[in-house]
């Protein structure tokens, strides 16, 4: 599991950058922050249920 948390992390970060840099892409950016979101959301939950991946 936390090489899938790693993976979304990785992407949520590239596409951040990269709608930062385009303007044109500035849905990346959104894009970007919900996957990041989404990740720290599902770690908090492993965290605080004490699931181990």
């Amino acid at each position: 599991m936390n090489l899938l948390f790693i993976i979304i992390i990785v992407v949520a970060v590239v596409l951040a950058i990269l709608g930062g840099l385009n303007s044109a892409l500035s849905w990346l950016l959104w894009v970007g922050i919900i996957l990041a979101v989404i990740a720290i959301i599902a770690w908090l939950i492993r965290v605080v249920s004490g699931n181990k991946g």
